[in-house]
């Protein structure tokens, strides 16, 4: 079997994680190769000694990988998708965060976790993703032009709302007069949508978010619309400039740049594990508190 490990290193507490994680591995024999900038960590650390083969790219990830082991929270995982694109390997997130709904094994439960996946007891989770194209072209998304959890469009040196002008398939929707507007997947729909008063979308749900940042409008609301909707926004505003940001990585673009969204050609697999389930980590970590169920 052959694994690809990519994380962050959060100080002590991801030390015994990772050290879990190399010693089963090992032990059972497992090829691992490791992201270039996360294995030097991990040797300045001093938690790893012995050699290892590296990646530092989407190209060095082949059909040879098996699984992709993410250490860290939703947000490695999000920076893992950028390695794995169109490459199908699966990818399982192994939670040294906090709130994690992608990252969902617990460093209490590795041992056991790390078996199902190298005996590959394990479903596959298919998550869209959002493509974003820019008119004129902009040289900061040309490569990178995807999003497993939101496009995002915002204000930026200004204190002033800016007008998103939205077209959906064409058609004329609404001028957004707001901070920003989020176009999310159902993946995102529990991260910043939520917290601007978007729904939850289970992740197999066959559509996007449209939620407003802040709207001067009261009567502007979430939308909720088909996975194959064509989206078209153009940003005005006082100030030249606004932000564009598709998961963590943020883009300037200058006002009247015509933006178009639509979901990728390719999907994320990701690992579902027995017993940790969407719904599961929806009662234990968002909505009813820790499942009371005996």
């Amino acid at each position: 079997m052959k694994i690809a490990i990519f994380g962050q290193y959060y100080q002590n507490d991801t030390r015994p994680i990772i050290r879990d994680i190399f010693v089963f591995f090992n032990a059972n024999n497992v090829e691992l190769v490791i992201e270039e900038k996360f294995l030097k960590i991990l040797y300045e650390q001093e938690i790893l000694k012995r050699e290892y083969k590296t990646f530092k790219e989407y190209s060095c990830l082949d059909s040879s990988f098996d699984i992709l082991v993410s250490i860290g929270g939703d947000g490695t995982i999000l920076r893992a998708a950028t390695f794995v694109r169109d490459s199908g390997i699966p990818i399982i997130g192994i939670n040294a965060g906090r709130l994690g709904f992608l990252a969902k094994v617990q460093k209490e439960n590795i041992e056991s976790f790390l078996q199902v996946v190298i005996e590959k007891k394990y479903t596959i989770s298919k998550r869209a993703l959002l493509s974003l194209e820019c008119s004129p072209e902009n040289e900061q998304i040309n490569e990178l032009n995807f999003a497993m959890n939101e496009v995002t469009v915002s204000r930026k040196d200004t204190t002033s709302m800016i007008t998103i002008e939205t077209s959906l398939n064409d058609e004329y929707l609404n001028s957004y007069w707001a901070d920003g507007l989020i176009i999310s997947t159902p993946t995102g729909s529990t991260g910043y949508s939520l917290s601007c008063g978007g729904p939850v979308l289970t992740p197999e749900v066959k559509s996007f978010v449209i939620t407003p940042i802040a709207p001067h409008n009261l009567n502007a609301r979430p939308l909720v619309i088909p996975d194959d909707t064509e989206i078209k926004l153009k940003v005005s505003g006082r100030e030249e400039q606004y932000l564009v940001s598709l998961d963590s990585r943020i883009a300037t673009l200058n006002n009247n740049s015509v933006l178009t969204i639509r979901k990728t050609e390719f999907y994320i697999n990701m690992v579902e594990i027995p017993n940790e389930t969407f719904l599961k980590t929806l009662r234990n970590k968002l909505l009813w508190g820790e499942d009371k169920r005996n």
